[in-house]
Parts: structure tokens; C-alpha cells; sequence
């Protein structure tokens, strides 16, 4: 009787517990070319419903969220890639040309569809070329469901994206890549905060109506506070090439959250952010409020040959424009590796929040960074392997069986880890290009090991941001110079290792991941600066393609894929 009692009770209870429904957020876009000054340079910017950057994409967690995106563009195809949304269900709205998709062609409309499944900080940004950087990108944030409390406490939330903005068209860029001689894109011309930055016009011989420091557009970024208040600052990167320090004048800054997942908070005064990554920092606004505060941005990790970002922490009632009385504070030493390795090694899991990471994997495969040449060509190589696109996307082919689109052969899962000297330029820069893919077991763990070596170029090895497509990953350790196999996975942090989607691989270091293949489809996993993935520096995953349901066919129309699924 009294279980009789008790099952009815629960039964009220949960007849009347609110629960809210999943919402479908709609949004319509047009994307064309505009002229626009963010750095006060006029140049062509790719915009988003005459923005750059472009609308933010407000949900909650368990929404639907639908895109219909017009590629206004006249001469140019578009894909749009949605940055840490893991596509569980909908690996075709992934947006990365060549792997889930066809690009979009000018003129026509294409409907993304994805469900936003766990809250979080997200972006969204052009996947197709080196696109991207001619401002086609955005910000996501996925909120909380109702009845969930977060680990932490605030009154407001803000956004803020960190660029490097170069003055070059993609196409200049890109057909240098491609030369022989070699014409590297150089350091960008500005850093921007929230699209906004400031070249200094008289660098040049610039007349005023194509640069003009009192255009409104480069007016410095500002971010009005409440004296008193807590805010939430989504601090998020999205730079072609350069990693980053962010710091706030006078202002400590206690990290809670990277990429979707809570971290076990501390406190930084610089945050090295890395091109992909978003955090979520934690700022009070206790300072002398009768002033405002600098918001500056550095380039780490290459010479700074570009002058810092810089935006407002404007405290009410003052003006958002009325410049601090101070000097902008100086970013940390550019080359000092051991602060950026500290902070990486400090970001551990909410200890209320751990995913418990799998004790062991199925599968190690790592993963050389190398730069190389082929037939003359410089490349970006994995395993001495430069990744190629093909013709056909990824997901059409396996889907449907077209397996002599791209190689079959499996590409390497190691090198010569014994002779193979990281600290010097390689003897033989020589590489191979090839499509091949690393088929998964599907449901298996899977270990990374990034492992980075010497540029062509002597005494210099870059940083180079990864990102999985579809997936979150655990980060299971960083360390100095060559991954032993025998010894390092002993150090592994299986305890409460953060899960990420973005992770940085420091000069001569290691970085190791684990990941389960869970998530049925082909997916992407690249180096996030741009002319490195352009020149080869990516591989795909392909995993349970038997279990993906039926494809749309707007994702079809180009290689082999032309009347593929259609009526």
C-alpha cells in the first residue's frame, strides 16, 4: 500500500514539473559582398544580412535551429560550417564543403537544420576555401534549459570574437600559396575586436577615402558595464593565422567555461586563445568606475608585426568612446611557450561536470605536423601526407558506394618516431598529396597524438589550433618535444580531463586526445589556421556511414554527386 502510495505521489509530482519545450529558431540570410572599414581600411567584406560580423544565433539547449543562407556572392560558392555543433542526427549540415556537402552556388538558397544539444559558446564560419576570412562569421550561444543552475554565478553575458583581419583579397592570397615562387601571406595588417580594429592610415600612402581613422566603422569595440556587476564575458577566436592574448586593464578574469564544457575555474590575467577555441570568462566590475578600461589583443607565438587590438571595458554612466587615461598594457612576451603550456595544463573539468573518459583506446594513430614541398610546391603535411579535396564530398560517395572517387588506400597512422628529428629541418622535405580517409570501428576510442617538428625554415616551429568536426574530445596531456609512446600515455590525465573541440599543438610539443567514433558520418579534423588546412594540413574520419539516414539532395550537385538522390 505504501508503494502504491509513493508511485502516486511521484506520478503528481511529475505530471506538474514545467517542462519546456524545444523551440525551432529560424533565421533567413542573404551573404553578399559589401565595402566595409573595420580596421578603417575600405575593403570588400563578406557579410551576413549587411553585417560582419554576422547575427548572432541565440537557442537553448534541445532547439532546433534552421538557416536558410542565400549565397549572394555573384562569382563565388559558399559553405558555412557551424564550429563545435556536433550534427548528431544531421551530418550533412555540417557546412564543410567537399566533406558533408556541395558548395552553395550563387543564387541559390541552402536550409541548414541542426539541433543545438548541450548549451555552450559556440561559432559559425565560412567552410568553403580560405573564405572565412574575408569576415563571414558569427557567434552561437546555446543557453541552459530552465529548470539547470550553472556552476556560477553573473548578472550579464556578452560576446566577443577575436580576429586577425588582412588587407589582401583570399584570391591574392590564395594564388600566392599556390606560386612557384612561394608568396607567403604575411602577418595580418590588424587585430579585431567584435569586427572592429584600427590601421594606422599614415603607415601608407593611403588617400583618405580608402583609409580614414574617423570613420565611425573602426571606432574601438566597447563593452558597457554596470559598477558592482558580474559579467560573463564569451571570449571566442577565429583568426586566419594568429594565436592570441586577450587581457582586460586592471581586471582579473576567471575561466568557467571552454567550448561547450565546464571547467574547474581560474584565474588569468592574459588569456591565450588559439584560432577556434571559445571561453567563457568571469570579469567584476570593481575597479575606480569615473574611467574606462583598455581591452587589448596580441599576437603570440610569431614575431608581432601587427599592432594589438584595442576596445573599451566602458563603465556606466561614462562615455563608451572616452578614451582610457592610461597607456594600452602590453601583452605577454610573444615567444614565451611556458605561460601558453601552464594555462593549457590548467584547464581541467568542472569537478561536478567530469565525462568520464574511456581507461584505455582501440586505436592510436599519430600524427606528424611537417611542411614540405612537393614538385616544387610548398605544402603542410600530415605523416608526410598533404590532404587534397575531392571532387566528390565525402559523405555522398560513402554513402552511396562511389569508392573510386577518392584513394582507397589507408593513409599512415605513424612515422619513423626513432630517426625522425623534430628539432631540425627535415633532410627530406619531400611529401605526397593524397584524398584518403581513416575509416573508424564504429563505437570504438580512438587516441590522437599530435606531434609537432621544425618548419622548413630553421630554429621555427608553429602553433598549429586542431579542430574535430562532430565530435568533443578529451585532452589527455600536452608536453615538450617527441611523444614517447612507452611513457607518456603513463601521464595521461584520466581523472578529469577537459572535453574540447579545439585544441592547441605548441612548437616542438605534443598534444594526445581521445574520442569515441560515435557519431555517424564523415567528419573533419584540421588545422584552423587557414593557409595551413588550404596547403594540405587536415585528415577525415569517416565512422558507421551505414547508419547515416537518407541524404538530402541539396547537399548534392557537384563531382559525382550531380543527379545523385533526386527525383
Amino acid at each position: 500500500m505504501l508503494l502504491k502510495l509513493l508511485a502516486l505521489c511521484l506520478f503528481t509530482f511529475l505530471i506538474y514539473i514545467p517542462i519546456a519545450e524545444a523551440r525551432i529558431r529560424h533565421y533567413k540570410w542573404e551573404v553578399k559582398y559589401e565595402y566595409k572599414s573595420p580596421d578603417c581600411y575600405k575593403k570588400l567584406v563578406t557579410t551576413i544580412n549587411g553585417k560582419s560580423p554576422g547575427p548572432t544565433i541565440l537557442a537553448q539547449e534541445g532547439d532546433t535551429v534552421i538557416v536558410e543562407v542565400t549565397n549572394k556572392l555573384l562569382l563565388e560558392n559558399l559553405a558555412i560550417h557551424w564550429h563545435g555543433i556536433r550534427q548528431i542526427g544531421t551530418p550533412w549540415s555540417d557546412g564543410t564543403e567537399g566533406v558533408t556537402q556541395c558548395p552553395v552556388v550563387p543564387g541559390d538558397t541552402f536550409k541548414y537544420e541542426f539541433k543545438v544539444d548541450r548549451a555552450g559558446t559556440y561559432l559559425y564560419h565560412a567552410h568553403y576555401g580560405m573564405q572565412r576570412e574575408s569576415g563571414l562569421y558569427g557567434s552561437i550561444r546555446v543557453s541552459v534549459p530552465d529548470n539547470f543552475t550553472e556552476p556560477f554565478a553573473y548578472d550579464y553575458d556578452r560576446s566577443i570574437i577575436l580576429t586577425d583581419w588582412y588587407h589582401k583579397s583570399t584570391y591574392e592570397q590564395a594564388t600566392g600559396l599556390s606560386s612557384i615562387p612561394f608568396v607567403w601571406v604575411g602577418e595580418p595588417q590588424s587585430l579585431l575586436i567584435q569586427g572592429k580594429g584600427k590601421f594606422n592610415c599614415s603607415s601608407a600612402s593611403l588617400t583618405a577615402d580608402t583609409c580614414n581613422t574617423s570613420n565611425p566603422e573602426c571606432s574601438p569595440y566597447a563593452i558597457t558595464i554596470i559598477p558592482g556587476k558580474t559579467y560573463r564575458l564569451r571570449v571566442a577566436s577565429l583568426t586566419t593565422l594568429s594565436a592570441l592574448s586577450f587581457q582586460i586593464e586592471g581586471h582579473n578574469m576567471t575561466v568557467v567555461e571552454a567550448d561547450g564544457h565546464y571547467v574547474e575555474p581560474f584565474v588569468v590575467k592574459n588569456l591565450f586563445i588559439y584560432s577556434g577555441e571559445t571561453y567563457s570568462v568571469l570579469i567584476k566590475a570593481d575597479q575606480d568606475p569615473s574611467r574606462n578600461y583598455w581591452m587589448t589583443t596580441n599576437v603570440i607565438s610569431r614575431p608581432p608585426n601587427t599592432t594589438q587590438g584595442l576596445g573599451f571595458l566602458n563603465y556606466y554612466p561614462n562615455h563608451p568612446r572616452r578614451s582610457p587615461p592610461t597607456v594600452p598594457p602590453a601583452g605577454p612576451i610573444w615567444n614565451d611557450t611556458a605561460p601558453r603550456l601552464a594555462q593549457s595544463l590548467a584547464i581541467k573539468a568542472h569537478q561536478d561536470f567530469i565525462v568520464t573518459s574511456p581507461t584505455t583506446s582501440d586505436r592510436a594513430i599519430v600524427f606528424l605536423n611537417t611542411q614540405n614541398r612537393i614538385n616544387g610546391y610548398v605544402h603542410w603535411s600530415v605523416n608526410n601526407v598533404s590532404f587534397t579535396l575531392p571532387h566528390t564530398p565525402y559523405l555522398t560517395a560513402l554513402k552511396n558506394k562511389l569508392h573510386h572517387v577518392f584513394n582507397q588506400t589507408p593513409p599512415p597512422e605513424g612515422y619513423d618516431s626513432v630517426n625522425y628529428d623534430i628539432y631540425n629541418v627535415s633532410k627530406n622535405p619531400n611529401a605526397t598529396t593524397s584524398n584518403a580517409i581513416y575509416r573508424l570501428g564504429f563505437n570504438t576510442t580512438v587516441d590522437i597524438i599530435l606531434q609537432n617538428a621544425n618548419t622548413m625554415n630553421v630554429n621555427n616551429s608553429e602553433t598549429h589550433p586542431w579542430h574535430l568536426h562532430g565530435h568533443d574530445f578529451w585532452v589527455l596531456g600536452y608536453g615538450d618535444g617527441k611523444f614517447d609512446m612507452n611513457k607518456d600515455p603513463k601521464k595521461y590525465n584520466l581523472v578529469n580531463p577537459i572535453m574540447k573541440n579545439t585544441v592547441p599543438l605548441h612548437p616542438y610539443g605534443w598534444t594526445a586526445l581521445r574520442f569515441k567514433a560515435d557519431n555517424p558520418g564523415a567528419w573533419l579534423f584540421h588545422c584552423h589556421i587557414d593557409a595551413h588546412f588550404y596547403l594540405g594540413m587536415g585528415v577525415v574520419f569517416e565512422e558507421g556511414i551505414e547508419k547515416v539516414g537518407k541524404l538530402p539532395s541539396s547537399i548534392m550537385g557537384c563531382g559525382e554527386t550531380r543527379g545523385v538522390g533526386r527525383p
